[in-house]
């Protein structure tokens, strides 16, 4: 009986110190360290400017005007869910629609017919296909190095600006290849639009 107690005892003890370490202090320890050393990660890399947040480098957000550089589909849905006030809540999500179906072929030429009216003076025949296919995430920020310059003509155009001026903004939010070979030449889709209307410089 006396060993049970004892057993006890220690299990009780054990549980409160691990609650106490990984519940409390190892949280607490890590939170601390990624505010003051990690503090726009930690805390979603968000954009601001002018003390105005500006939304995620992480997310992407859907820009449908000529003056705009366009990011990948979004899989938008704003019928599901509902916040407390009753207000519907705009969510993106993976699509679930089979890349050899009918659907899906109907969906592409769709979008493929959009971006040839919307880029009369870019290659019709050469339509980057992450401007016609959504992302796994539904959410993705960035865009093909070749999808952002696709749209140069048309979104200076739009602006009445040089397509230097746009190829320059292009060049300055465009991430390299992974130590210079792994990966592709990507895009960010915020941070060009946001430079674009002078909102980043």
């Amino acid at each position: 009986m006396k060993i049970i107690k004892e057993t006890f005892q220690r299990a009780v003890i054990l549980v409160i110190i691990m609650t106490v370490l990984c519940g409390f202090i190892y949280p607490l320890t890590i939170t601390a360290i990624s505010q003051v050393f990690f503090n726009n990660k930690a805390n979603g890399s968000i954009i601001k400017a002018d003390g105005k947040k500006y939304g995620s480098e992480l997310l992407g957000q859907q820009f449908t005007g000529d003056k705009y550089m366009w990011g990948r589909i979004m899989n938008i849905n704003t019928q599901t869910f509902t916040d407390a006030s009753g207000s519907t809540l705009l969510y993106a999500s993976p699509s679930n629609i089979s890349t050899t179906s009918e659907e899906f072929a109907k969906l592409v030429n769709e979008r493929v017919d959009k971006i040839k009216g919307a880029n009369p003076d870019a290659d019709a025949d050469q339509i980057p296909v992450d401007l016609v296919t959504s992302s796994g995430s539904g959410l993705d920020p960035q865009i093909s190095y070749t999808a952002a310059n696709y749209q140069i003509e048309r979104i200076a155009k739009s602006r009445g600006i040089s397509a230097s001026q746009v190829q320059n903004i292009i060049d300055q939010y465009t991430t390299n290849r992974f130590v210079g070979v792994f990966g592709e030449k990507v895009v960010n889709v915020l941070k060009v639009n946001l430079a674009l209307d002078g909102i980043l410089d």
